[in-house]
C-alpha cells in the first residue's frame, strides 16, 4: 500500500471489506478507495453530551441518562413495552413496539440506563421509541462520545459500522502517508478564503471535534465545509469550461451567405411585430453563425415571451446557406405544435418542413427519412426519434433543442455528434421556457453563451393567480358555465391520469366524465399522454377551432399549446407541481386581449411548504423570481422536471446554502485553466469521474 496511487485502487483492498460488501457499496458510488473519502456523512448525532430530561422537546434527537420507574406491556392499539425514565430534572418514555421477554425482565425498576434517540410526542407526553440504550452503574458511567458521530448513507446490506470502520482505515493511511492525498487548490486560494488544507477538511467532517457544532455542519458555514463544496463547484464549472473549449477546436457551417433575398421578407411575412429583446436576440445568433466555431447558444424567456419565432429565425439563415435544420422537442405535442408554426412560417419560402416521432410508423416515416437522407426536407422536426440510427441527415447545419431542461448534457451534445460531417459539427441553439436561476445557469450551462428574451410581446396581460380549497369545486364549476357562455373557453389541468388514493387526485378521465354530467350546455374534450397521436391531435384542434369550450387535460399540456381564447385555467392539485412547472402551464392562458385568470384548487390541510410555493404563484408573473424561489425550495433535480443525464447531482454542493460561493468560481477557474492544467484535470477527475465524458463528444 504504498504505492503513489493507492487511492485509485478499488476497496477490496482494504482489510475487511470483500467482494458482496464491495456491490454493496457500489450502489452508493464507492468503487475506490479515494471514493470513501468523500462519502460525508448526511448527519451527525450528539453523544458529546448528556442532557436533562426537562430540557428535551420534540423533534430534537439526545443523550440522556435517568433511572427506571416503572414497566408495562399496554396491549392497546399496537401491543408495545413501556419504560419510565427519571433523571431527577423530569420523566421521559422508551417505547418498544419490538420487544422480548429478557428486556422486560432486565429493564427493572431502579435500572439506570443510558439512552439515545429521537423525542416526539406520545400518548402521554415526550417519548423515544427504539432508543439506543446501555444498562450503566452510576450516572458518571454514561458512555459519551468526543467529537459528533457521523451518520452515512446507506444501502441495504451495509451498516453504519461498515462504513465508519472504512472510513477510518482510509483516514488512518492518508495520516500515515499524506501525500498520496493531493490538495489541487493554490495556496493563495486556501489564504484568501481561510480554508483548511484538503486532509484536515476531510478528516473534520468525518470526526468532528468539538469546536465543530452541529449547527455549523447542518447550515452549511463550517469551513471544512464550504473548503470542499467550493472545490466541487470548481470542479463542475471546470469540466463544462473544458467542454467549451474542446468544442472550440471543431469548425462550423458558414452561414454568412447574403441574406438579403430571403431574411428581410421572412421577417416582413410574420402576422406580429417583434420585440427589441428579440431582434437583440436574433443579432447575438447571427453574429454566432459567422464565427469559425459552432455556436453553442441557449436562448431563455419566460412564458409568451416569444423564443420560437427566434429559433425560426436561425433556421433560416441555415436554410438559406443551404443547410438542413433539425429541431427536437420533449413530447410529441410540443414537437406538433412546431411542426404547424413551422409549416406556415416556411410555405412561402417552398422549404419542406417534416415531422418524425415514434408515433409516425410504416410508409409515411420510410419516406420521411429517405426525404431528410436526399436532401428534399430542409426542416425535420421530431422528438427523441431523432436519436435512432435510421435518422440520416443529408447537410445538418443547425440543431434546436426545445425545453433542454428535458433531455440532458449527454443527447444534446449526442445529437450535435449526429451532424458531424469531418471536422465541421452544427451549429446548437437551446431554448427553454423555464427561466433557469443564475446559479444553476453557472455550472449547468456555462458551456453555453446565454441569450435572454427579457421582454414580453405588447398586449400580453398578467394572469391574476388565486388560491382556493377544493370544498369550492362547485363555484368553480358554476364559474365555468358563465365563462362559457361568454364564448370564451378554459382549461382544467389534472395532476394524474388515472386514480390515485395516495396522492388523492383526480384522475382526468374520470373528471371529464364528472364535468361533461354537470356542465351539459359545455363543450368538453379530454386531453393526456396516453392517448393515440391521431386522438391528441383531434382534441387540440378542436380546441384550437373552439368545437370544445373546455380541454380536460393532464400538464402535457405545460409547454406548446397556444389558444388564445382559453383565458381561465383551473389546476387541480397544484401542491404537487413545482412552482416552474405550474407557472409554464399558468402560460397557456394571457395570450389573448382579455383578463386572464388562474385557480389553483388544492386539498386541504395545504403543509407549510406547499403554502409558501403557491403563495409565490399567486403574487407573482415573473417567471425569473418564481425560478429563483422554486430553487431555494425543491433543489435543482426536483425543480427541472427529473434527474436526467446531465444534471447537476453534488456530493456534496448545495446550491441554494452554497450559493454564495459561486461568484468566487469563474475567475479562479480561469486562472487554474491557464497556470495548472493538471489541476484542472486532477480536480474534475476526482469530484466527477467517468461522468465528465460528455466533454469529449
Amino acid at each position: 500500500m504504498n504505492t503513489p496511487d493507492i487511492l485509485k485502487q478499488p476497496v477490496t483492498t482494504l482489510p475487511g471489506i470483500g467482494s458482496r460488501t464491495a456491490e454493496n457499496m457500489d450502489k452508493l458510488g464507492i468503487r475506490i478507495i479515494q471514493d470513501l473519502l468523500f462519502h460525508l456523512p448526511i448527519r451527525y448525532e450528539d453523544k458529546t453530551r448528556i442532557y436533562p430530561i426537562a430540557t428535551l422537546s420534540a423533534g430534537t434527537t439526545a443523550l440522556i441518562s435517568g433511572r427506571v420507574e416503572f414497566i408495562d406491556v399496554l396491549p392497546r392499539g399496537r401491543k408495545s413495552l413501556i419504560c419510565r425514565i427519571n433523571d431527577g430534572s423530569g420523566s421521559i418514555d422508551l417505547r418498544f413496539f419490538h420487544f422480548t421477554a429478557r428486556q422486560y425482565t432486565v429493564l427493572k425498576p431502579g435500572t439506570l440506563l443510558s439512552c439515545f434517540g429521537e423525542v416526539r410526542f406520545g400518548y402521554a407526553g415526550l417519548e423515544m421509541v427504539h432508543p439506543e440504550y446501555n444498562i450503566i452503574q452510576h450516572a458518571d458511567a454514561a458512555v459519551t462520545e468526543t467529537h459528533l458521530t457521523p451518520v452515512y448513507p446507506l444501502t441495504e446490506g451495509l451498516s453504519q459500522t461498515n462504513i465508519r470502520k472504512a472510513v477510518k482505515q482510509v483516514l488512518d493511511l492518508c495520516l500515515a502517508q499524506p501525500k498520496i492525498l493531493t490538495d489541487w487548490l493554490p495556496e493563495p486560494i486556501l489564504i484568501r478564503f481561510q480554508y483548511p488544507a484538503l486532509l484536515a477538511a476531510i478528516q473534520s467532517l468525518h470526526t468532528p471535534e468539538a469546536t465543530i457544532t452541529l449547527e455549523g455542519l447542518q447550515n452549511g458555514s463550517a469551513s471544512a465545509l464550504k473548503r470542499l463544496a467550493f472545490e466541487e463547484l470548481l470542479a463542475h464549472h471546470l469540466s463544462m469550461k473544458l467542454a467549451k473549449h474542446k468544442a472550440k477546436a471543431w469548425r462550423s457551417p458558414d452561414f454568412s451567405t447574403d441574406h438579403g433575398r430571403f431574411i428581410a421578407p421572412f421577417i416582413d411575412s410574420l402576422t406580429f411585430t417583434l420585440t427589441a429583446a428579440q431582434l437583440r436576440v436574433m443579432s447575438e445568433i447571427a453574429l454566432d453563425c459567422r464565427q469559425a466555431n459552432a455556436m453553442m447558444r441557449l436562448i431563455q424567456g419566460d412564458v409568451g415571451s416569444g423564443k420560437t419565432i427566434v429559433a425560426a429565425y436561425a433556421a433560416m439563415l441555415a436554410l438559406t446557406a443551404g443547410y438542413q435544420v433539425a429541431l427536437m422537442a420533449p413530447t410529441e405535442l410540443l414537437a406538433e405544435q412546431h411542426y404547424r408554426n413551422f409549416n406556415a412560417w416556411f410555405k412561402p419560402f417552398a422549404a419542406r418542413v417534416d415531422l418524425l416521432t415514434g408515433q409516425i410508423k410504416g410508409l409515411p416515416r420510410k419516406e420521411a427519412l429517405q426525404a431528410l437522407a436526399d436532401g428534399s426536407t430542409k426542416i425535420m422536426i421530431g422528438t427523441h426519434a431523432l436519436f435512432q440510427d435510421e435518422v440520416n441527415f443529408n447537410r445538418l447545419g443547425l440543431i434546436i433543442i426545445d425545453e433542454q431542461h428535458r433531455f440532458g448534457v449527454h443527447q444534446r451534445l449526442a445529437l450535435r455528434a449526429k451532424g458531424q460531417q469531418g471536422d465541421v459539427r452544427p451549429h446548437q441553439l437551446v431554448m427553454t421556457a423555464t427561466p433557469i436561476p443564475r446559479t444553476l445557469a453557472m455550472l449547468q450551462y456555462s458551456d453555453l453563451d446565454i441569450s435572454i428574451i427579457d421582454e414580453l410581446p405588447p398586449g400580453r396581460k398578467p394572469v391574476t393567480t388565486s388560491v382556493i380549497p377544493s370544498a369550492r369545486r362547485t363555484d368553480v364549476i358554476n364559474r365555468i358555465d358563465n365563462w362559457v357562455a361568454n364564448k370564451k373557453q378554459a382549461y382544467w389541468v389534472c395532476t394524474l391520469i388515472e386514480e390515485s388514493e395516495i396522492l388523492q387526485c383526480e384522475a382526468a378521465e374520470i373528471t371529464a366524465e364528472r364535468l361533461t354530467a354537470a356542465l351539459p350546455n359545455v363543450r368538453i374534450a379530454l386531453l393526456h399522454g396516453r392517448m393515440k397521436n391521431s386522438d391528441k391531435e383531434a382534441a387540440m384542434l378542436a380546441f384550437k377551432n373552439h368545437h370544445v369550450d373546455l380541454l380536460v387535460a393532464t400538464t402535457v399540456i405545460e409547454v406548446g399549446v397556444d389558444v388564445p381564447n382559453a383565458s381561465l385555467m383551473i389546476i387541480e392539485n397544484p401542491e404537487r407541481l413545482g412552482l416552474s412547472q405550474l407557472h409554464q402551464l399558468r402560460g397557456r392562458v394571457g395570450r389573448g386581449v382579455d383578463d386572464s385568470y388562474c385557480l389553483l384548487m388544492y386539498q386541504s390541510p395545504l403543509s407549510d411548504n406547499a403554502r409558501q410555493r403557491l403563495g409565490i404563484l399567486r403574487d407573482s408573473n415573473d417567471g425569473f423570481l418564481i425560478a429563483e424561489k422554486d430553487l431555494q425550495l425543491r433543489g435543482p433535480g426536483e425543480m427541472m422536471g427529473t434527474r436526467q443525464t446531465g444534471m447537476v447531482n453534488f456530493k456534496i454542493a448545495d446550491m441554494v446554502r452554497d450559493a454564495e460561493l459561486l461568484d468566487n468560481i469563474p475567475p479562479i477557474a480561469d486562472a487554474l485553466f491557464d497556470d495548472n492544467p493538471e489541476a484542472v484535470a486532477h480536480l474534475i477527475d476526482r469530484w466527477m469521474g467517468q461522468n465528465t465524458n460528455y466533454s469529449e463528444v
